[in-house]
C-alpha cells in the first residue's frame, strides 16, 4: 500500500479509501491510485479487510443431491445473487444425509471462514439436527420447524392447483405420483392433493411413489395404463411426468384424450414434450434471490426469522383435457 501511494503521490490513507471502495476520493485521484495498483499488481487483502471489520464478504451453501433438477436452478440463482451483492459462495456437498454429515459440514465451513450458511437439505430425517448457534442459517426447501429463516417455494399451493385444474375439467378424481418420502416438497405435494380431494368429495386414489427420475414416471406409467378408470394424473415433478407420457404412449392411451397429465417445476424442456406437458411452475431464480436477500438480513440483523413462501404458479398446455375428449 506505501508503493501504491508513493506511485499515485498520495497518502497511505487515501489508497486506504480506494481499495475499500470509499466514495470520498475525487475521481482524478481514484483513478490516479487504481493505476498505480495496477502497475505494481497490488490487490487489497482481503483476509486482513474481514479481519477489521469482521465481515469475509462469503456465504456457505450445504446442498444434498446436486444434481436435481431444483437444487442445480437454486444453486444457479444462489450463485447469481450473492455475486450481485458482492459476496462469494462456498460451496460444501453432503454426500449421505445423516445429521452428523451436516454437522461436519458446518464444521467445515466454519474453518472457511464465512458469515453465514444457506442449507439446502430437505430429507425429514434431520428435523432434530442441532444448527450452530450464532451463525446465521437460511434453510431452503424444508420444514418450517427450524428457529431460522425458511425459504421455499409454496409446495401447497403448487399442488392445490394442479389437483383443482383436473377436476374443474370434470375429472371424477386424481392419481397421484409423488416423490420420495424423505423429501419435504413430495409429502407437501402429497399432503395437498390429498386434502384437496377431500374438500371436493372426491375418493382419494392410492399413491405411488417414485424417486424423481423420467423412470420411476414410466414404471408408475406402465402400472396406471392398464387401469381404465384412471383418467388424470398429478406426477410430483416434470421428469416423473415424462416417464409417464411415454408408458401411456407405448400401452395405447392417448394424451390427453384418455389420461390427462400434470407435472411440477415447468422445466425448460416440460414445452417440447409430447404433448406439452401442463405444470406447475415454481420459479428457482426466485427461491435463490430471497434466500440470499434473508441471509444477509440476518448477517446484519435487520430481519425477523418469519418464513418466505414464494408462490407458484400453473402452466396450463396440451397434456390436459376434459376426459375422454375426441
Amino acid at each position: 500500500m506505501a508503493d501504491v501511494a508513493r506511485l499515485a503521490g498520495v497518502s497511505g490513507q487515501t489508497v486506504s479509501r480506494v481499495a475499500n471502495g470509499r466514495q470520498n476520493v475525487d475521481a482524478v485521484t481514484r483513478a490516479r491510485v487504481k493505476d498505480a495498483m495496477r502497475q505494481l499488481g497490488y490487490r487489497p487483502n482481503g483476509a486482513a479487510r474481514a479481519l477489521r471489520s469482521g465481515e469475509f464478504r462469503s456465504i456457505g451453501v450445504i446442498v444434498f443431491e446436486l444434481s436435481t433438477f431444483g437444487t442445480t436452478r437454486t444453486l444457479d440463482a444462489i450463485a447469481t445473487a450473492a455475486t450481485a451483492r458482492g459476496y462469494s459462495v462456498n460451496l460444501m456437498p453432503v454426500l449421505a444425509v445423516s445429521r452428523q454429515a451436516v454437522a461436519d459440514a458446518f464444521t467445515r465451513l466454519g474453518e472457511q471462514a464465512v458469515d453465514g450458511v444457506i442449507m439446502m437439505i430437505e430429507a425429514q430425517v434431520l428435523d432434530d439436527v442441532q444448527l450452530p448457534v450464532g451463525l446465521p442459517v437460511v434453510v431452503v426447501h424444508a420444514g418450517v420447524h427450524y428457529d431460522h429463516p425458511v425459504v421455499d417455494t409454496d409446495q401447497m399451493q403448487g399442488a392445490r392447483l394442479a389437483t383443482e385444474h383436473l377436476l374443474g375439467l370434470g375429472h371424477k378424481t386424481v392419481w397421484h405420483l409423488g416423490g420420495p418420502p424423505s423429501s419435504y416438497a413430495a409429502d407437501q405435494r402429497r399432503r395437498s392433493w390429498e386434502q384437496t380431494l377431500r374438500d371436493h368429495g372426491c375418493d382419494v386414489p392410492p399413491l405411488l411413489i417414485g424417486d424423481w427420475s423420467s423412470a420411476a414416471g414410466y414404471d408408475a406409467g406402465c402400472r396406471l395404463a392398464a387401469d381404465d378408470a384412471v383418467t388424470a394424473i398429478f406426477a410430483a415433478n416434470d421428469q416423473m411426468a415424462l416417464g409417464l407420457l411415454r408408458a401411456l404412449h407405448e400401452h395405447g392411451r392417448t394424451v390427453p384424450n384418455d389420461v390427462s397429465v400434470v407435472g411440477f417445476d415447468d422445466m425448460e424442456e416440460a414445452a417440447q414434450f409430447w404433448p406439452p406437458l401442463t405444470t406447475v411452475r415454481q420459479t428457482f431464480a426466485d427461491i435463490g434471490r430471497r434466500s440470499v436477500d434473508t441471509l444477509l438480513a440476518e448477517i446484519h440483523a435487520t430481519d425477523d426469522h418469519a418464513p418466505v413462501a414464494v408462490p407458484t404458479e400453473l402452466i396450463i398446455r396440451h397434456s390436459t383435457a376434459p376426459p375422454h375428449s375426441r
